[in-house]
């Protein structure tokens, strides 16, 4: 278990680097800036505690907001993406045995559980980000736009992450 943590702790540090120099720097039309950082949320254990799983969850949300001045709505987006995740993974995956070291990976969820635990859950956060982040209802369509473009390419990025990851974050002791 000591190994899962060193694992996490590195991929919290990565992602937070390569957010903040890489991703938070390409913005392709004013509109599309993938928050690949919310990989981090995604691949955790399923039977992560509540506890711990929401306070992972700010301090990464509120890392990024540290590095790009946006007053917390990484952190409240973060947290409301960790607090429906559980619920998510119910409804994708059905009942997981808590017993059982579940990490949402392609090999153990299958690629369509991945690919709809993936989208609901980033719409959820970029849907509370973009509308914290405009906090009017005057742009609503351009929100809406904004929402499902950034989710499409955060999409695409978290997807090829889960393959890239698939190995690294899986129980050898099968």
């Amino acid at each position: 278990m000591p190994g899962h943590h060193f694992k996490y702790t590195i991929l919290f540090l990565l992602l937070v680097h390569v957010q903040v120099i890489v991703f938070n720097n390409v913005l392709l039309g004013n509109y599309l800036n993938p928050q690949v950082y919310v990989l981090f949320i995604l691949i955790l254990p399923v039977a992560v505690k509540g506890w711990l799983l929401l306070l992972l969850s700010f301090l990464l949300g509120l890392t990024i907001d540290a590095f790009s001045d946006s007053m917390a709505i990484h952190a409240a987006s973060s947290v409301f993406m960790a607090f429906c995740r559980p619920g998510v993974i119910r409804f994708v995956a059905g009942r997981i045995p808590v017993d059982e070291p579940v990490i949402p990976s392609i090999s153990q969820l299958g690629g369509f559980t991945i690919i709809l635990y993936s989208i609901i859950l980033i719409f959820l956060h970029h849907s509370l980000l973009f509308f914290l982040e405009i906090f009017r209802t005057d742009e609503l369509m351009q929100t809406l736009s904004r929402i499902l473009l950034n989710s499409g390419l955060t999409l695409v990025f978290v997807f090829l992450c889960f393959a890239l990851l698939e190995g690294i974050f899986q129980d050898k002791r099968k």
